[in-house]
């Protein structure tokens, strides 16, 4: 038998069919190490398969999302971006300039929502904490 990915045994255990074409598209996501948009996700997977459409991978994309496998982010580049749902959370900061993306956790920031959210009568159930930012210059670096 092969070997699964996450997002294919996530597919199975919420009781999803797996088409040859939705397994193709899991195993690109899985595979992804960027946050790719629909149309790279149609081009890598249209490389392993050309009869899968790009129709096919927005549909895909849309379920994985609807059911809490994918997520969908908005880094202001006027295209949405996805992710695998992750096991533990983590935040993005996204470089305007090259368009990198770098995934991070800091125990301090974490920390700090959960006492805003408190200080404001409320108690944190989730967020999401996306940092635009340049590179400092070199004068700016001390």
């Amino acid at each position: 038998m092969e070997d699964r990915t996450s997002i294919e045994q996530r597919c199975i255990d919420k009781g999803l069919r797996m088409t040859d074409q939705r397994r193709i598209i899991a195993r690109v996501l899985a595979e992804a190490t960027d946050h790719p948009d629909v149309e790279e996700l149609h081009r890598r997977a249209s490389s392993v398969d050309d009869r899968i459409s790009l129709a096919t991978v927005y549909r895909t994309v849309k379920l994985f999302e609807d059911e809490g496998i994918l997520d969908r982010h908005d880094f202001r580049d006027g295209r949405a971006r996805y992710e695998q749902a992750p096991e533990t959370h983590h935040d993005h900061l996204i470089d305007l300039e090259s368009g990198d993306i770098i995934e991070f956790r800091d125990e301090e920031i974490e920390r700090l929502q959960v006492l805003i959210a408190r200080k404001l009568g409320y108690k944190l159930v989730d967020h999401r904490l996306e940092l635009f930012a340049v590179p400092l210059k070199q004068d700016e670096q001390n």
